[in-house]
């Protein structure tokens, strides 16, 4: 299965972004790693195993694994970064030698974080990965759907805290602190774009609210059939998936037929079928 265009600019751009953010911030704040480099670093302090060679099996392993799992077109994208990015490492390490454009640790973690979370955002939105330890939360996500945000912060922050025995305290809480701004930004990321609102409509006029929204708002409507907790009476209820800006036209819509109605509204984290991530489809009644 062959990588489109798009997803290989994506993945360029992605690894430009993390060797910028290693080149311009990690490295000048002297801000400790997570991922496979943390895990050699522990590796190589207490076992004398050279980074070199554990980096590479490490990668090589969970590549293999990471194909096996998720699939041929993954593995494919994920090999772009694996050699893309030491090179462009290697162009910006060569380009910006001996230059640093802040000594202050607190301002290198915020910007190393930010930059590092856009990074590793628009890899995994293109379907593929950074390589090394990028790809165990991926696997997590499809087999068990925990969140790669979520999974990326545990992991990487154990591996900060074991190396609190042979670096200075303060570089580890600076690397948690990294760790925790990269991995909110990953997660704000991946959600951008799909979030959705969800709209509840209770009321007794709910086949003129139906028809409104179906013709003004163009969004289908699904309708359950429900009982008042109160009185027991028989009710509809309208219930409206919807883009954030569509909101007040449908609230406005609603208070117009009827001032009354009772509206429950919710963020959805992601919608897929027709209309949101298929092409919508009309069909003649």
């Amino acid at each position: 299965m062959k990588a489109n265009k798009k997803d290989i600019i994506s993945i360029l751009l992605g690894n430009t972004l993390l060797a910028l953010a290693v080149i311009l911030f990690i490295v000048p704040g002297n801000l400790l790693s997570g991922g496979t480099t943390g895990i050699s670093l522990f590796l190589n302090h207490y076992f004398h195993l050279p980074i070199s060679i554990f980096t590479f099996i490490f990668n090589f392993i969970v590549f293999i694994i990471g194909a096996l799992i998720l699939g041929k077109k993954f593995a494919l994208q994920t090999l772009i970064s694996t050699f893309y990015y030491p090179f462009i490492l290697g162009v910006f390490e060569f380009s910006f030698q001996g230059f640093c454009l802040t000594d202050d640790i607190l301002i290198n973690t915020l910007f190393a974080g930010v930059l590092v979370g856009v990074a590793i955002a628009i890899v995994i939105k293109a379907g593929a990965s950074t390589g090394g330890m990028d790809i165990p939360p991926l696997i997590l996500n499809k087999l068990f759907k925990i969140p790669v945000s979520i999974s990326m912060y545990v992991f990487d922050t154990l591996i900060v805290l074991a190396q609190f025995g042979f670096s200075d305290i303060r570089q580890c809480l600076y690397g948690i602190v990294l760790i925790f701004i990269y991995t909110m930004v990953i997660d704000k990321i991946l959600v951008m774009g799909a979030q959705k609102i969800e709209v509840k409509i209770i009321s007794s006029k709910y086949e003129e609210i139906r028809k409104a929204i179906l013709t003004n708002v163009d969004r289908g409507v699904t309708m359950l059939h429900g009982q008042t907790g109160y009185l027991l009476e028989n009710t509809e209820v309208l219930i409206n998936v919807i883009s954030t800006r569509e909101l007040v036209q449908v609230e406005r819509l609603v208070k117009s037929i009827d001032e009354d109605a009772f509206m429950i509204i919710s963020n959805v984290h992601e919608v897929q079928g027709r209309g949101f991530n298929l092409e919508k489809e009309y069909i003649e009644k």
